[in-house]
């Protein structure tokens, strides 16, 4: 039986909490009362292994031992037997297991670790070494860095991080703009939350670095209203940054300004567009620029910005405290550093997992992710969000990096792996991308906004069996239109998931004969 005092580690990320680490925590706070118990819990980010959440830690000599999955009814037992290692529920040191030890966490190294909001354990843990190194820095050194890194964009498009700065620095301007896109909004991707809600410090480490660089000193984080634990979280940390003279007017005593204001979007998947988010940030209604300009030169309120994903930001820190080689160092061929890979869908083991580019799709899934939760095996991956391909089991072998994926006609996009086995309908999933983008679309261009309806009603009489040779044509027509008429990748993408589930999974798209029990409506 326990009677010391304890110190418990027990995640309020939102994934967690969906599934009762709120009632865990209130459960381990009575018991601990009832016995006389000096409990410590601290509530931190996720460390990225779903499946076990909510995931109870405990510090024994150093090292954090795990249990998990944790339920209310788990926690007395837990405290009769003194958090033991052979409880059913142990898991052993959490830095030893395999999921762990087969990550280079560079971005999340302090998600699961440290109360988000405590910025003495967010310094104790390496946070400001970046911003520290950038104030000794001129802007130029700054940019320097970031090229020599090979840091792209990590919203999805893969473009040169370095470029875009110094574009932006270059450019003339009243005021300039710093711009974190944190509207999260593909299908199977949650990245940017559990970075926000875990380590909030980091991404705004990275924005003042960024403000240094191109010589702003506003910056505006556009953070999606479904993630409300996320708007919380980053509220508080910009509050508290403001409160410790990190953030303001004289950033660490440096005479630098460099402020932050969060802005929520209003649930439009369109304003993860850039020019679109710019547009929603101005109040104005969500919808795409034509460009050129571009935002670099002329972005929000008509000034040069910056306008970066939450992970792209996110990595500047290590890249300016360890030195752009060894950021360099990491990943394959021109892709760089790590990337955070969000393993969802029919998957045993779902979650966060960072490493380096280059690893293969079927060593995610099949080595960490342990194949389907159903069992079968696996006929179909998306990869990027609802405008990502579809791959067939065949390509697996496929390595994990921007030129890989584009030469197979598919695009890494943010990291979102989603997994289907050999139940799945490949036809009724190419709908469904006409019909998600048909609901998405501002409306702006006409190839998004009509093209995709029509594409939509098209597969619907394919899938019924009408006209199957000449609606494939039409719908392939369809495709092309979108994608060399539309304004963004919104109708631009769109025909990626078709296109390759008709070309990988043709089969699906055939009249299908009747089965025993079913009878033609005429």
């Amino acid at each position: 039986m326990m009677t010391d005092p304890v110190t418990l580690f027990l995640p309020r990320d939102a994934a967690a909490r969906s599934v009762g680490a709120d009632a865990v925590a209130e459960r381990l706070q009575d018991i601990a009362r009832q016995r006389g118990i000096a409990l410590d819990l601290v509530r931190t980010g996720s460390r990225g292994m779903l499946w076990l959440e909510p995931l109870l830690e405990i510090e024994r000599d150093g090292v954090r031992h795990g249990f998990g999955p944790v339920g209310e009814d788990d926690v007395e037992a837990l405290f009769e037997q003194g958090f033991a290692n052979d409880h059913p529920l142990a898991l052993g040191p959490v830095e030893s297991l395999r999921w762990m030890q087969s990550q280079t966490r560079l971005l999340y190294r302090r998600c699961g670790v440290i109360d988000p909001l405590d910025l003495d354990a967010f310094e104790r843990e390496g946070g400001l070494a970046g911003l520290r190194v950038a104030l000794e820095q001129t802007p130029a050194r700054i940019i320097e860095a970031v090229t020599a890194s090979g840091l792209r964009g990590r919203g999805g498009a893969g473009f040169p991080a370095g470029i875009k700065w110094k574009t932006a620095a270059g450019a003339p301007g009243e005021q300039k703009y710093i711009c974190c896109n944190a509207d999260e909004g593909d299908s199977g991707t949650f990245a940017d939350r559990m970075l926000m809600e875990g380590d909030p410090g980091l991404l705004i480490e990275g924005m003042v670095i960024a403000g240094l660089a191109v010589g702003a000193t506003q910056g505006f984080i556009y953070l999606r209203s479904e993630y409300p634990d996320a708007i919380r979280t980053m509220r508080a940390a910009i509050a508290a940054w403001e409160a410790r003279g990190w953030l303001g007017d004289d950033i660490l005593g440096s005479g630098t300004r460099f402020h932050i204001t969060l802005r929520r979007g209003a649930g439009s998947y369109v304003c993860g567009e850039e020019s679109a988010m710019l547009e929603s940030l101005e109040g104005k209604r969500g919808q795409v620029r034509v460009k050129p300009p571009i935002p670099a030169i002329s972005g929000l309120f008509g000034q040069p910005t910056i306008v970066n994903n939450v992970l792209t930001l996110a990595s500047v820190p290590d890249i300016l405290s360890q030195g752009a080689a060894a950021y360099q160092a990491l990943g394959n061929g021109r892709s760089r550093g790590t990337q955070a890979f969000q393993l969802a869908g029919n998957i045993k083991r779902g979650g966060l997992f960072e490493a380096p580019f280059g690893l293969s799709l079927r060593e995610l899934i099949e080595t960490h992710g342990g194949g389907t939760l159903s069992g079968r095996p696996i006929r179909a991956v998306q990869v990027g969000g609802p405008l990502g391909a579809y791959l067939p089991a065949s390509m697996l072998d496929l390595p994990l990096e921007y030129e890989a994926f584009a030469e197979a006609g598919a695009m890494l996009g943010h990291g979102g792996i989603v997994v289907f086995d050999d139940t799945v309908d490949m036809a009724r999933q190419a709908e469904f991308a006409m019909e998600f983008c048909a609901e998405e679309s501002c409306g702006k261009c006409t190839p998004c906004r009509i093209g995709s309806v029509r594409g939509a009603e098209t597969l619907a009489k394919v899938r019924r069996g009408e006209g199957v040779v000449a609606n494939l044509a039409l719908v392939e027509e369809l495709c092309t239109l979108l994608t060399d008429g539309s304004l963004c990748a919104m109708g631009g993408l769109t025909p990626m998931p078709v296109m390759s589930a008709l070309r990988h999974f043709r089969e699906d798209f055939q009249p299908r004969p009747l089965q025993a029990d079913q009878t033609v409506v005429e």
